[in-house]
């Protein structure tokens, strides 16, 4: 992988798993945005990999969509019972409110984690893990030719 994403799209790749918007087809998925108002689409063929993402489009790092796919196509190692701790966030409205600071959007879910009494060291380890797992991937990532739904597209 070229350019590393942010640590914190992980946590967003556990949501879509968790929250069951992600559908593998053979060679391309479809996510579902946080709040189901957008669909991305991922691809992959011969170890190149593309999605339309707005990260993975605009940004050139592997997006949420783009990880969720790989762990589910065990690339990398899903711990599902971690992943449930991220079901039913809503990523669109916490980075709006962070302003896509999105440490600022995880430290808000840790710290509501937290004072429910989870293990954050535990579920930070296994993000961790991931996280050097990716920089460990031998595939690279390309710009989709499909350029991300816009904010008024509604997921058909």
């Amino acid at each position: 992988m070229d350019k590393w994403p942010p640590i914190e799209k992980i946590h967003e790749a556990y949501s879509a798993i968790a929250d069951e918007r992600v559908v593998l087809s053979e060679g391309t998925a479809k996510v579902a945005s946080s709040n189901r108002a957008k669909e991305y689409t991922v691809t992959w063929r011969d170890g190149f990999y593309t999605s339309n993402d707005n990260a993975s489009y605009w940004q050139g790092y592997a997006g949420y969509p783009m990880i969720a796919v790989l762990l589910l196509q065990e690339k990398l190692t899903l711990n599902r019972s971690v992943a449930a701790y991220f079901t039913g966030i809503n990523w669109t409205e916490l980075n709006a409110k962070y302003k896509s600071k999105f440490a600022k959007a995880v430290a808000e879910i840790m710290d509501g984690l937290k004072e429910e009494g989870v293990d954050c060291i535990a579920i930070d380890n296994e993000i961790n893990a991931v996280y050097e797992q990716i920089k460990q991937l031998d595939i690279q990532t390309k710009r989709s030719s499909v350029k991300p739904p816009k904010s008024n597209d509604k997921e058909q």
